[in-house]
Parts: structure tokens; C-alpha cells; sequence
């Protein structure tokens, strides 16, 4: 891989790295102190700061419109002030707190904060009783505790990341519904890999009748084009686990990345480039951030990975070997571990080490995948069906001026 120094790479790089997800995520906790003798039909936290935007936490303790239950908001504490079409996506996470930690309850959730829709959260989070089961203790006091990771839904940073502690508490609850999506998708795509003998011996002469020069072009595909097709297959705005499936994919493309010295060396050296070619446009933190964050990433184990079947090349995904014995490859190759994901009942960092290994396993897998699938079903494919059309018209044409021969030749001899 030769040496990159244009700026419009190292420009697309950052793009990619995306917004440090620690700056866009905060905690705030509640103390409500003598909680029962409130009689106001609803209270508000202090206003706390996440992401650069203003939040509260809005409790009813009677209830909002279901007088059975508390219920319990997180809200845009400016709403007043917000400009028309103001909007951000939040992950949120609100919970009530238990004097044993293992009976507090938890609720997560995703939204697109706007000025019409500026508070979110739950009419029925518990019936008003249970919370003398140990939530109010013996001074009256209840405790709400609110974590918020900002996303910023940005077309030019496809990855939406999590905070690093806050992924793993969402990894330990979703951890088993999480895995199902990567495994499916993979064995649907491997599936249409395997399906239509006939489909698959027609473009794989097609694909031989080709010379080494279109092959090779063929075989690659820009990141920004495939990223965004998969942050349009996988993020749904309204699934609670779609922030945990995109955070894995991003850490699934490091993994990428990051999987040869080589390419570990020469994005260094982007990393240092773009200090001094971008010096007006990013503050130090942002550059320090940059440089370390494939030291974060190298902890997943890429050694003990399968060998990849595509690599990086500068701002493009390349098939690592020739396509159709990738497509046998993918289709041969054993999915991943389909014994079903070990959820962790205790709070262990070495379990949450294998269970983030795991799901950037499975995320890296996907992404290759979904590159070969795009470039065999799409490039290849594509450029097959163009062919065998344009043989038709030719075809026609022949047929055409034959008959049109024919009909001369007819009138000739009368």
C-alpha cells in the first residue's frame, strides 16, 4: 500500500473516526427527598449538560395520566428556546434505585428529540406500590439516576458510538438480542450466495471471460458508499438496540483497519498528517483522541480472527482474493460460534472483555459480507445483466438488418 498524503483522504478518515463518544455522554443523579408527602402533580430535576444541550428529568408521582404508576421523562430542559426543525437523537438509559442494587430497575430507550416531541419516557414506569419495596428508603428519600449518550445523526459520520462504560451495560442487558441480528443477516446473505446453481456458473464464466485489469476494478468499492448502505440496512431509528449494533460495526470496521501493521503504520502517519493539514480545523483533544483510539481497539484479539476476505485501501473496501472463491469462501466457512451468546449474571470485566470480542467478531464478519455480497450481487451482477442485455439488442439488431436484407433480396428477383 503505497503512502497517503492527500488531504482529501486524511478528510475522510476523521469522517469516518467519527465524534468521540465520550464527549456526548453524561450522568446525572436525583436525590428526591421526602418523596412521599409530594403533593405537586409533577417535579423537575436540575438542568444537567450532555452533548452541549440542556436536559431534566421530569417525574410525576402520581402518575401522568395513569394514576396507578409513576411516571418518569427525560426532557429538553430549553424547549421554549428550541429553533424550528432543532433536532438530536439521545440513548437513554433512567434508573430508580433499590437499596439492593441487583432490585433497581432499569429502562432504556432511544429518541429523536425535537421541538414538538422534547420529552420522552415512560407513563407506566412502576406501579406507584412497589416503590416502598425498597426504592424510598428509611428517610423518605427517592433516588433516580439518568444516563444520556447524545447521537449525532450526521450523514458524513455513518457510525453512531457509545461511551465506552455505558456500551457495556447495554451489552450485558442486549447482549442476546444483539447477536441474533449479525447471525441472520449472515446466514440470509450466505444463503443467496449458495441458492440458483445455474444463477451462480453463468456469472462465474462471465466473470472469467473477463480480463485481470476489470476484475480488479470490480473487486473494489468506495467505504462511503458501502458504509451508508449498511447504516441504512441495520440502524432503525426507532430500536432500542440499533445504537449497540451500529457501535459494534464501527468497532467491526476497526478491526478492518487495524488488521495489518502495515496499515496501522501508515494511518499513524494520516493521524500525524492531519495535525499539521488540518491544524485550523481541530483543536489537540480531538487529535489526541484520533491517535489513540486504535490503541483502544487493538485490545480485540485479531489475531485469533478468521483470516479476512477484505481489506483497506486508502478510502476503498478490496476483495483480498479473487471474487468467486471469496463467494466459495463465505459460503464454506463455518458462521460463528451458533451456540447462542453466555449472558453474564455477574458483573465481571473479563465477561464483558469476551462478550465485546465476540460481538466485534461477529460485526467485522458482517461488514465483510455485506462488501462481498455488494460487490458479487451488485458490481458483478450487475455488469452480467448489462452484458447479456446489450448481446440481446445486438442480437436484435443482427435479426433487424437481416430481415431488412432478406426483403431487398426478394425484391431484387422480382
Amino acid at each position: 500500500m503505497s503512502e497517503v498524503t492527500s488531504k482529501e483522504s486524511v478528510i475522510l478518515l476523521l469522517l469516518f473516526l467519527g465524534a468521540n463518544p465520550s464527549e456526548l455522554y453524561g450522568t446525572h443523579t436525583w436525590k428526591i427527598e421526602k418523596f412521599s408527602k409530594i403533593s405537586m402533580p409533577e417535579i423537575r430535576s436540575n438542568v444537567f449538560e450532555v452533548g452541549g444541550h440542556q436536559w431534566s428529568i421530569l417525574v410525576y408521582p402520581k402518575g401522568c395520566e395513569v394514576p396507578t404508576h409513576l411516571s418518569l421523562f427525560l426532557c429538553v430542559a430549553n424547549c421554549d428556546k428550541l429553533l424550528p426543525g432543532w433536532n438530536h437523537f439521545a440513548q437513554f438509559t433512567i434508573s430508580m434505585v433499590n437499596k439492593d442494587p441487583k432490585k433497581s430497575k432499569h429502562s432504556d430507550t432511544l429518541h429523536k428529540f425535537g421541538k414538538k416531541e422534547h420529552d420522552w419516557g415512560w407513563k407506566k414506569y412502576m406501579e406507584l406500590p412497589k416503590l416502598h419495596d425498597g426504592f424510598i428508603d428509611e428517610y423518605g428519600s427517592l433516588t433516580i439516576m439518568a444516563q444520556v449518550q447524545v447521537i449525532r445523526d450526521r450523514v458524513d459520520r455513518p457510525f453512531p458510538c457509545l461511551d465506552v462504560h455505558y456500551r457495556r451495560e447495554l451489552v450485558r442487558v442486549y447482549l442476546k438480542e444483539v447477536e441474533p441480528i449479525f447471525l441472520s443477516f449472515m446466514k440470509e446473505k450466505r444463503s443467496k450466495l449458495m441458492e440458483d446453481k445455474t444463477r451462480w456458473e453463468s456469472l462465474c464464466a462471465f466473470w472469467l471471460g473477463m480480463d485481470q485489469k476489470s476484475r480488479r476494478e470490480m473487486s473494489r468499492e468506495k467505504m462511503d458508499v458501502i458504509l451508508k448502505l449498511v447504516v441504512k440496512h441495520f440502524y432503525i431509528k426507532k430500536e432500542v438496540t440499533s445504537s449497540l449494533v451500529m457501535d459494534f460495526l464501527f468497532h467491526g470496521l476497526n478491526s478492518l483497519v487495524w488488521s495489518s501493521t502495515t496499515q496501522e503504520k501508515i494511518l499513524h502517519t494520516i493521524t500525524r498528517q492531519m495535525g499539521k493539514l488540518l491544524k485550523d480545523d481541530l483543536d489537540s483533544s480531538i487529535l489526541n483522541a484520533l491517535e489513540e483510539e486504535p490503541k483502544k481497539e487493538r485490545e480485540t484479539d485479531v489475531k485469533n480472527l478468521p483470516d479476512p476476505i477484505v481489506s483497506v485501501d486508502k478510502d476503498m473496501f478490496v476483495l483480498v482474493d479473487d471474487a468467486m472463491l471469496l463467494r466459495e469462501k463465505a459460503v464454506l466457512e463455518p458462521l460463528p460460534d451458533e451456540s447462542g451468546p453466555q449472558i453474564r449474571t455477574e458483573v465481571g470485566k473479563d465477561g464483558e472483555r469476551e462478550d465485546e470480542k465476540r460481538l466485534t467478531e461477529f460485526a467485522r464478519r458482517t461488514l465483510e459480507v455485506f462488501i462481498l455480497d455488494h460487490i458479487l450481487c451488485n458490481k458483478v451482477e450487475g455488469a452480467y445483466k448489462e452484458a447479456i442485455a446489450l448481446k440481446m439488442q445486438e442480437e436484435l439488431i443482427r435479426e433487424e438488418e437481416e430481415e431488412n436484407l432478406n426483403k431487398r433480396r426478394v425484391k431484387s428477383t422480382k
